[in-house]
């Protein structure tokens, strides 16, 4: 039987240390996409601009919480796009369907930002 991988033993601090140094390559990582790369150049105008747009907490929150959902989910849909690039270079129906489900999940993210920022908008400039 193989033995556990060595992050598997840490412990406490040690454990919490690694996993955040694993999380800041994740980030390193992401960066290097581009799809990544350009939500987050929108999040770093979108997300000052949450705390002058919302005018309660609750609208603060929605308003950047949307923003970083888009990151979150590109994030996760670069992951399976490596982990299915790994697998092989050949088209495979469920690679497909694999990447097309991910691609889906980000629209639906910035769909939702979209709906959140355009209601935001109109609440606040129409009367």
């Amino acid at each position: 039987m193989n033995a556990p991988h060595p992050h598997k033993a840490r412990r406490g601090f040690s454990r919490l240390w690694h996993a955040t140094g694993y999380s800041l390559q994740g980030l390193q990582a992401g960066w290097q996409e581009k799809a990544f790369r350009l939500e987050a150049q929108l999040a770093i105008v979108l997300l000052p601009a949450a705390f002058f747009l919302g005018q309660t907490w609750v609208e603060r929150i929605l308003l950047a919480g949307s923003v970083l959902l888009v990151l979150i989910v590109e994030l996760l849909n670069s992951g399976i796009e490596a982990a299915i690039d790994r697998i092989g270079p050949e088209l495979h129906p469920l690679s497909k369907k694999a990447k097309d489900l991910g691609s889906a999940a980000v629209l639906l993210s910035l769909l939702l930002v979209g709906l959140t920022w355009g209601c935001a908008l109109l609440e606040r400039f129409l009367p």
